[in-house]
């Protein structure tokens, strides 16, 4: 198994949770919290695409699928470069969005990162991406940290999903 397999199994199995989550999503239950000040399911839909998005896109070198197509569809009052990381009650209320157009920001994303995964040799995942951590941060601990914050938030959503959803 090749990095960029192993990669695209563990980024495959994101898309697979989130598309499990966003079935069968009416509007109410993606923007219903279970707690006064608990994450919807849009927003940690939203948060982990953005994260995905916007750290494969800095590593890649390319623009963010957000900022290209999707900021504009989903017509949000956040700075287009907002990606969630240490919102309020009130800015998580904000996010709201279809399971549709959710689904397709993530599948847009998830496409674009697996684009960039195909192409990784083994000996470019110690490449320094971050020099603001000790030790810096290389490539393939970016990539695993995108694979791990993204489940973590999907599995969230799953759980939210199944206890409003009952």
């Amino acid at each position: 198994m090749t990095p960029a397999d192993l990669l695209t199994d563990a980024f495959s199995r994101v898309l697979g949770v989130v598309e499990t989550v966003l079935d069968g999503a009416d509007d109410a239950l993606l923007v219903q919290r279970p707690g006064p000040d608990a994450n919807s399911i849009a927003w940690l839909v939203w948060h982990l695409t953005r994260v995905q998005d916007d750290h494969v896109a800095d590593v890649a070198g390319t623009d963010q699928v957000w900022t290209e197509e999707y900021a504009d569809r989903f017509a949000l009052s956040l700075d287009p470069r907002d990606i969630g990381y240490g919102h309020s009650s009130a800015q998580v209320a904000q996010v709201r969005a279809p399971a549709g157009l959710l689904m397709d920001y993530y599948r847009a994303t998830h496409a674009r990162t697996l684009d960039f995964v195909a192409g990784l040799a083994p000996d470019q995942l110690d490449r320094v991406v971050d020099t603001r951590w000790d030790p810096p941060v290389t490539l393939g601990v970016r990539l695993v940290s995108v694979v791990d914050d993204c489940a973590q938030h999907a599995g969230q959503a799953a759980y939210v999903k199944g206890l409003l959803a009952s």
